[in-house]
């Protein structure tokens, strides 16, 4: 099978596209190739093939019109060759050509079956075989294409911890023959929740990504778009009942998502209550606030439909200091005997600190103790900087930007550190 050619295009500068292409088209590609050949491990390793060949072609023969339909053609005439030079995988490779002989050599158009594709990865990388956080750290190895420092900035492990970490988890789906599929309907309500915290996480690190880039759009647009997808699959679903979690994470990805334009100015994280909202998406509120009222007229409270509900409130006031705090508060301590946790304690802390001033506010944050989070120490350090206490609130801050991951979030830490003078 011959490989394409790309000379549409010629004349662009595809070199500084490459990494943003490469990261938007890794999930289908991967997905694509899993479901074609069945190993999680070619279709990883023929992806970065593929990249290799564009990132030697692509600068001189420019971008081609279908960018991710030739990585998957490229990348699956590697896998292919792959299987041929391995002898011992003989049976496998048999099959596989049998199967490509009905597959055309035009480059597949990223559309119909493969968004489908790419929610069968979600799952198989969210397997209950595999740990927990080795299942997130998959995820967004395999859909979002993140490389494995970044993903070891997120955990804050080494990066030779989570290369070895990933290795396993791959060789746990092949040697467990871990299927790529949806799961029966029996098994879908127990995989649901781990999907979902998933999906979140993956959410979450393109919207404030431990490392490099302040906004990772690909990544939170494919967090919502498999949200929706799940959203869809479990309607489709009767035996389920309703499943009001889903829609809470739904519309708790909307509602932040709604404030993306708003939150860095000239590469500077801008807080919740300096942001511009004339620059909020109204149709993701809109629709966010949708969703959380009817997930409210179900009366099952979860950890994400109240987290939306959070927000949605922020974002029904027209400006911060119409913010109801009080409502918020509620919500959180709603929030705290369904899942309590110090983080949404510290998150509580803040409504306190609206309503009842910082030093109440300081009394509930000091013992949460969480020393190695810096939105703990930013917390600390605005509330004592509300007090006068300038040269602790100093201190607080050199700590938060020392463990903040994100660069947009450590120059706006600087600014608030630097008035102190």
């Amino acid at each position: 099978m011959s490989e394409p050619t790309s000379p549409a295009g010629a004349g662009t500068d595809p070199g500084s596209e490459l990494a943003v292409v490469f990261r938007a088209e890794h999930g289908r590609v991967v997905a694509s190739l899993t479901r074609r050949f069945g190993d999680l491990d070619l279709a990883e390793d023929a992806t970065s093939e593929a990249l290799l060949v564009a990132a030697e072609r692509w600068p001189t023969d420019g971008l081609p019109p279908n960018p991710g339909g030739w990585l998957t053609t490229v990348a699956g005439n590697r896998a292919l060759d792959r299987l041929r030079r391995e002898k011992r995988r003989h049976d496998k490779y048999a099959e596989v050509a049998r199967m490509n002989d009905r597959i055309s050599e035009d480059p597949p158009e990223p559309t119909g079956p493969v968004e489908d594709e790419r929610l069968l990865l979600v799952f198989t990388c969210c397997h209950p075989a595999l740990a927990p956080e080795n299942r997130v750290a998959l995820t967004l190895r395999m859909l979002g294409g993140l490389t494995v420092a970044e993903i070891a900035a997120a955990f804050l492990v080494p990066e030779t911890t989570m290369a070895q970490r990933i290795t396993r988890s791959k060789q746990k789906i092949r040697t467990a023959n871990i299927p790529y599929r949806i799961p029966r309907p029996e098994d879908l309500e127990e995989r649901l929740a781990g999907v979902l915290a998933v999906l979140y996480l993956v959410f979450n690190e393109g919207y404030l990504g431990t490392s490099g880039e302040a906004l990772r759009t690909d990544l939170t647009a494919e967090a919502i778009r498999l949200t929706r997808q799940l959203h869809e699959m479990v309607a489709a679903t009767p035996s389920l009942g309703p499943t009001p979690e889903v829609d809470g994470l739904l519309a708790l990805m909307l509602l932040i998502d709604s404030r993306a334009a708003a939150r860095v100015h000239d590469a500077i994280l801008v807080p919740l209550d300096e942001q511009d909202r004339t620059l909020w998406d109204a149709a993701k509120i809109d629709e966010g606030h949708r969703v959380v009222r009817g997930c409210l007229a179900l009366n099952r409270p979860g950890p994400y439909q109240l987290q939306a509900a959070i927000n949605a409130v922020h974002t029904d006031a027209l400006d911060a200091s119409m913010t109801d705090w009080s409502q918020v508060l509620q919500l959180f301590d709603q929030l705290l005997a369904i899942t309590p946790s110090p983080v949404a304690a510290l998150n509580r802390a803040v409504a306190v600190g609206e309503l009842d001033g910082p030093e109440r506010a300081l009394a509930l944050v000091e013992p949460l103790a969480l020393q190695n989070y810096h939105a703990w120490h930013a917390t600390r350090a605005d509330l004592l900087r509300r007090l006068g206490r300038a040269d602790d609130a100093r201190l607080a801050y050199d700590r938060s930007i020392e463990l903040a991951g994100n660069e947009a979030e450590r120059q706006f830490l600087r600014g608030r550190r630097d008035r102190l003078r």
